[in-house]
């Protein structure tokens, strides 16, 4: 790429190779334009040096300096020297290429630096919008304040599910014209079916066993303890049940000795460190996957790719009601929206699930179908014709 050729920034601090459902989103849409529009700007991770040099896009790592996600917010010393650092380190980079737009991985914070830009460079933005971030700024004055200005004068706002679309009409007062909808997506041709090996199950310590699993990080508002509470109800009827819990996070300690407290510790399996083909296996080997998530006061769930890379995977996968994670299964037809504030809903669906093979199966073919309707192949092309469209009418 050459210096002086006009770009546009992608600006994320989450970006691969570090975890998380915006960055993959971001990659995914980008890796597969063209690499000579666009230069990234991210936030430094563990391997990303490796990752950059296989990269064609062009990669900027910078450190973000934060210590929690008050920090975020403008109105402290501390919010003045972050959003400072981070302007000039950008700038710097703005210099480098002539930028013409910036696609910003949130609103928050990143969406708020490139709105400076705007304001002094005249230079569009796009924001990205998960859901939880608006309804997270929502429980703070001062990050209401700043996100509001944001959404207004941002040039497109990308939200990644109707629950998203609607929260921001209703709450934000953004002009409608300013949003569109595309779904994340899955990649269809690493996340598919594939036989049950008994010598892969026996690995995994899974053998005969019924195979409930859950992949996402460990917090509150995920449900894992409504399922764990779940499981003592469901060993009763599927005494061979056995619910992997795969990632980490704050809350392992609670649900390891909520575990304990249940007496449930033979068919609680917590797989905290599985590398990204592992959890492909795992999926692939289990039989139905679950996000019981919830919302726990405004920290909603965005989406919920998780749940069509299981559906990708040929399983049937029960979801929680929080925020946009309804619209990624069909309900009764490649497995079911269930309210995951109490355990009693998750049970029941289980052991109807756990009791007709012939159910499974058929649901598991169903998913599969519609998993691959959320492709990236499909998801990011669409991105980007709501970008060039956008663009076309300024």
């Amino acid at each position: 790429m050459k210096d002086k050729q006009k770009v546009e920034l992608v600006f994320s601090e989450v970006f691969p190779p570090m975890h998380g459902g915006s960055g993959r989103w971001l990659w995914e849409v980008y890796s597969r334009q063209d690499a000579d529009k666009y230069v990234v700007v991210a936030g430094n991770a563990e391997g990303d040096t490796l990752f950059d040099s296989k990269a064609e896009l062009k990669i900027h790592r910078i450190s973000f300096n934060y210590s929690s996600w008050s920090d975020w917010a403008l109105f402290s010393l501390g919010g003045l020297i972050f959003y400072t650092k981070l302007f000039l380190k950008l700038r710097k980079i703005i210099k480098q290429y002539h930028v013409t737009a910036i696609h910003c991985g949130r609103c928050i914070p990143e969406g708020f630096v490139a709105m400076l830009f705007k304001l002094f460079k005249g230079i569009p933005y796009y924001c990205y919008i998960h859901g939880e971030d608006i309804e997270n700024s929502a429980t703070s004055r001062s990050m209401t304040a700043m996100l509001r200005p944001v959404l207004k004068r941002a040039d497109l706002l990308i939200c990644n599910s109707k629950n998203s679309h609607r929260l921001l009409l209703q709450h934000w007062d953004v002009n409608e014209t300013q949003c569109c909808i595309v779904n994340p997506g899955a990649n269809t041709k690493a996340f598919v079916p594939t036989p049950r090996c008994e010598d892969t199950r026996a690995k995994l310590g899974w053998q005969d066993r019924f195979v409930l699993i859950t992949v996402s990080r460990l917090e509150e508002r995920k449900g894992h303890d409504m399922m764990i509470k779940a499981m003592a109800e469901i060993v009763k009827t599927v005494p061979k049940a056995l619910y992997a819990v795969i990632g980490s996070g704050p809350c392992q300690e609670y649900l390891e000795q909520l575990t304990i407290k249940l007496g449930l510790s033979d068919n609680i399996s917590f797989m905290p460190n599985v590398s990204d083909a592992d959890m492909i296996t795992c999926y692939q080997q289990a039989d139905v996957f679950v996000l019981p998530n919830r919302d726990i006061g405004r920290n909603i769930e965005g989406f919920g790719i998780v749940m069509i890379e299981a559906q990708a995977c040929g399983i049937p996968a029960i979801g929680g009601m929080s925020g946009g994670t309804p619209e990624t299964v069909i309900h009764g037809k490649t497995g079911y929206s269930v309210d995951c504030s109490t355990p009693n809903l998750l049970a029941e669906h289980v052991i109807v699930l756990a009791q007709d093979e012939a159910k499974r199966t058929q649901m598991g073919e169903n998913a599969r179908k519609h998993a691959e309707q959320f492709d990236w192949g499909i998801k990011a092309p669409e991105v980007a014709a709501m970008i060039k469209k956008m663009e076309q009418a300024l």
